[in-house]
């Protein structure tokens, strides 16, 4: 720990040695001074506290997590490290295998076995969770865990398993958590303290490395601030006064998308519209009058341009895989290369020892030359759809200084750490699955937050590039809030509810349950609630005393008024309702020809029925009518607040068009001399009268009134008003307890109904539901959403008889999910005759789940989809990779990521179900699906992996 020579500082540094030796100790084997936060947190770990450390991407935050480690090995003690995803757990493991050597640490994902056993194991959540409740052996002596990224908790897939870990460890551990800025910190802390025991929170907002934030606008950078008046911060004046001279290029309602027809949508389909972009992505940027400097920059002039202004290596976050790789193809295209010789032959270096073990075939496929090409250029794409081979070629070069831009998905921001000295965005709106809309301020931190290497950048920047109609203001809006709450996504699930039930019992699971952090929040919401409460309850107290009469008991007589009050309003909605059906039935049998008298709206008054509009079924019947005043019309229901009177027929000619002048005055002319004959009084309905029994109820109720003492009080008036806010806020109280009712112990309740589903089919015995079944204990190995569904598909004898590549298409159907934005053309198919048969037997027994999940309220889980099968059982079955992506849109990452879930699953199946025939079956399905780029990896090189850990440090 390096020191200046001031007395101060060494004074400092002798306290440390004394107050925290080990902390002294742990710091002297590093070549930079601790943060101050970093210095307090490690404190409060050395002290035997727990520690909830958040603070900015880049600031260093991993440290503690290390202290934690360097803490067991000092005490004897083990040491968990769990991060999110695979890429990091890889990383950190090499990280810490240098630091302390491969003896001592070992490595657990779903992948990779190694030394499971020592003292310190770097593995993934999941593994954590499973463990605990497995109750392994590994777990002995376990005195630390370090949950990296434990922000993750709020991811709506995965985020229960932290929650999960953090309710499961023994009280003893201590817990040190890392976790982005976010801004409820405090109360993450609170629930980790009562559920934990003491868990100090420190937060650091100071990012090591300053941030600025630019506009790029064609090929001027403008800073996005600026500072007037002295001292003050504003929107840089210049972008105001461009946006003002866009103005005049562009119509008003330009932030609109556009229909076919040329008007603006009353719909935004696009965002809100402030970030620009939706209506202009046709704008012609050659378009005559249209100002050069407000020309959008190609790709590759953008990537010219930050290299003039010193900005590379950059990340280009563009939210498409498509358009990630679109770039890349762009910047090959204009010949564009940002590397030199010494760079180009290092590149060339990690690209062989990455992919020397894949076959020249496969490589075809993936078409690797053009990745090879672009990178040797200094340039590649980063996104889910990658090749994990290649994703980690881009991210080694990168974090070396070798590759000068990326163009990236968000899912960068969430995965290793690859800092950058500049981070550009596209755009400030993103496809989310269902709708384009405006990425959120905690969205924008995550993103920016790439920006500035420590120890390397003395600042780091932020572009947003120009869109035609962005409003600078709200931009500058996004980039100054750091709002990023931390919501938990905790749901039990029946995975979750039978090993609870299994470990701890059914009502101690229960408790359990109840202490999540989903709980805690919900019962902090409640809080507020309660207060209103409260405060109703003495505001009703005092407003009932001041409607006190001397002539009797003045509440009484309120709580009369308001019940008949209530009763005639019921009776009014009843009408109302009856009305309504009532005008149902009379349109829906309405005939052309037909005379009827509508009773409200514009066409009020008798018209001619031309069309009844009842073709469709689902929707109200829209009759086409024709007015005496020659007028043809579409109505509704709502132009029939009473149900119509129908006075008669007329004969419609069957030439008659109505879009013909001639035709409609002839019709008209009819219609009025047919009127002049019917009795149009006698056609008109009466209003529907209020039902007897409602009647004589509210005459019985007035009768009282008239009878009570309080009535003949000459105060009446002035005592009903005060009763009347009295009963208003009883009231109010009412919604509120029934808000309060549906949040407290919500968690528990959905368990409960958790376990009313796993009693019905017999995963849960005995009285009360207190006992697993062996069912039960099968069901309590299968990790997936459909996990009640794969288990009562096993119970069926489903999947006993099949062969292993049958089977892997039938358990693809299974976990595999369509992605949302997927508008393929390629329908999927199932392999054979008998796989097609067990998904239809799947498909029975999912809807049969379903309906028992119905009767128990709660939600159905996702319908088996066979979107991955054919390409499954292709691959279980031998296949060459050309040949199992042929005729799909798959991409290489996405085949490799939904292979490695089916084997995963086929190895939960084979764990699960015992020793016999589905057991060798679902092996098979591991073995032969583990092959290839599925499984290829590069050996973690622990003397050239220096460079590529993702660490925070300087």
């Amino acid at each position: 720990m390096s020191t200046s020579d001031s007395p101060a500082a060494a004074y400092a540094n002798f306290r440390l040695g004394q107050l925290s030796p080990q902390l002294k100790a742990f710091a002297d084997g590093y070549s930079f001074e601790l943060d101050n936060y970093q210095v307090q947190a490690c404190r409060h770990v050395e002290a035997g506290s727990g520690a909830l450390v958040a603070a900015p991407t880049g600031a260093g935050k991993t440290v503690v997590g290390e202290f934690a480690v360097h803490l067991a090995l000092a005490q004897g003690r083990k040491c968990f490290y769990t991060t999110p995803i695979k890429a990091l757990s890889n990383q950190k493991y090499s990280d810490l295998a240098r630091l302390h050597g491969a003896a001592t640490v070992g490595l657990l994902t779903g992948d990779s076995t190694i030394n499971s056993e020592a003292q310190v194991v770097v593995m993934t959540t999941e593994v954590l969770r499973n463990m605990i409740y497995a109750g392994s052996t590994t777990l002995a002596n376990l005195g630390f865990v370090v949950m990296d990224e434990v922000h993750y908790l709020a991811d709506r897939f995965r985020g229960a398993v932290w929650e999960e870990v953090i309710i499961g460890l023994a009280e003893s551990i201590q817990v040190v958590a890392l976790s982005a800025t976010v801004s409820n910190a405090e109360e993450f802390g609170e629930w980790l303290s009562e559920v934990r025991g003491e868990v100090a929170v420190v937060v650091s907002e100071h990012r090591p490395v300053p941030l600025f934030q630019h506009v790029l606008v064609g090929r001027t950078l403008y800073d996005l601030f600026a500072t007037v008046e002295g001292d003050r911060v504003e929107v840089n004046p210049m972008l105001i006064k461009i946006a003002r001279e866009e103005s005049r290029y562009v119509r008003d309602d330009s932030r609109r998308p556009r229909s076919k027809s040329g008007r603006a949508r009353r719909t935004v389909g696009f965002g809100s519209g402030a970030y620009g972009g939706a209506a202009h992505r046709s704008w012609d940027d050659n378009r005559p009058g249209r100002p050069r400097s407000l020309r959008s920059i190609s790709r590759p002039e953008l990537v010219e341009l930050l290299d003039d202004e010193a900005l590379l290596p950059a990340i280009v976050f563009i939210f498409s895989r498509v358009g990630c790789d679109a770039a890349v193809r762009q910047l090959l295209g204009s010949g564009l290369r940002l590397t030199d010789d010494d760079e180009q032959a290092e590149i060339s270096a990690i690209l062989q020892r990455h992919v020397a073990g894949l076959a020249d075939a496969d490589l075809r496929a993936l078409d690797y030359d053009m990745f090879a090409e672009a990178l040797l250029r200094g340039v590649a794409a980063h996104h889910a759809g990658m090749l994990p081979t290649f994703k980690e070629c881009v991210e080694e070069a990168f974090v070396r200084g070798l590759i000068k831009v990326v163009f990236a998905t968000e899912t960068l921001a969430l995965g290793i750490n690859m800092p950058a000295r500049s981070v550009v965005l596209e755009r400030l709106v993103k496809y989310n699955g269902e709708t384009h809309a405006d990425i959120t301020p905690g969205e924008y931190t995550q993103l920016t937050g790439r920006a500035g290497r420590r120890g390397i950048d003395v600042e780091g920047h932020a572009v947003v590039l120009w869109q035609p109609g962005l409003d600078p203001r709200a931009v500058a809006g996004l980039a100054s809030r750091r709002t990023y709450p931390l919501n938990s996504s905790f749901t039990p699930t029946y995975n979750m509810a039978v090993n609870l039930v299994a470990s701890v019992g059914r009502e101690r699971a229960r408790t359990l349950l109840e202490q999540s952090f989903a709980q805690f929040q919900s019962d902090r919401s409640v809080v507020g609630i309660a207060r209103t409460l409260a405060r109703n309850s003495a505001a009703i107290q005092a407003a009932f005393a001041a409607a006190a009469c001397d002539r009797g008991d003045f509440v009484e007589y309120a709580r009369l008024r308001a019940q008949i009050g209530e009763l005639e309003a019921e009776a009014a909605r009843d009408r109302a309702s009856d009305r309504r059906a009532g005008s149902l039935r009379v349109l829906a049998n309405l005939k052309p020809g037909d005379i009827v008298h509508v009773p409200g709206g514009k066409s009020r008054g008798w018209v001619l029925v031309l069309d009844p509009g009842t073709r469709d079924r689902r929707e109200s019947p829209r009759p086409l009518v024709l007015t005496t005043e020659r007028q043809v019309r579409r109505l509704s229901i709502l132009d029939f607040p009473t149900p119509p009177a129908v006075a008669g027929r007329m004969k419609i000619g069957k030439h008659a068009d109505p879009r013909e002048p001639p035709a409609r005055r002839n019709l008209a002319a009819g219609l009025r001399s047919k009127l002049a004959e019917l009795d149009l009084d006698q056609a008109r309905r009466a209003e529907p009268r209020t039902e007897a029994e409602s009647a004589v109820r509210i005459q019985e109720l007035r009768e009282r009134l008239r009878r009570h003492p309080c009535h003949s009080c000459p105060d009446r008036e002035v005592h009903a008003r005060w009763a009347e806010r009295a009963l208003q806020l009883e009231r109010e109280n009412a919604r509120l307890e029934a808000r309060v009712a549906a949040r407290t112990s919500t968690i528990a309740t959905h368990f409960d109904k958790i376990c009313q589903v796993l009693e019905s089919l017999g995963y849960l015995v005995g009285d009360g539901g207190i006992q697993v079944s062996e069912a039960g204990r099968m069901l309590a190995r299968i990790y997936a959403e459909l996990d009640l569904v794969a288990a009562e598909t096993i119970r069926a004898g489903v999947l006993d008889k099949m062969t292993a590549p049958q089977l892997a298409a039938v358990l693809a159907a299974l976990v595999y999910e369509t992605r949302r934005s997927d508008d393929s053309q390629h329908k999927p198919r199932l392999p054979d005759a008998a796989t097609s048969e067990a998904v239809a037997e799947v498909r029975r027994i999912w809807r049969e789940v379903s309906l028992v999940e119905r009767d128990a309220r709660l939600h159905h889980g996702p319908e088996p989809d066979i979107g991955f099968s054919e390409v499954a059982y292709g691959w279980a079955a031998g296949r060459s990779l050309t040949s199992v992506l042929s005729g799909t849109e798959l991409i290489a990452g996405d085949f490799v990521r939904w292979v490695r879930q089916v084997i995963d699953f086929a190895g939960q199946i084979a764990d699960a179900v015992g020793p016999g025939s589905l057991r060798e079956t679902a092996r098979e399905v591991v073995r032969s699906m583990r092959r290839g780029v599925v499984t290829y990896a590069p050996e973690i090189d622990e003397t050239e992996g220096d460079d590529l850990l993702g660490e925070d440090l300087p």
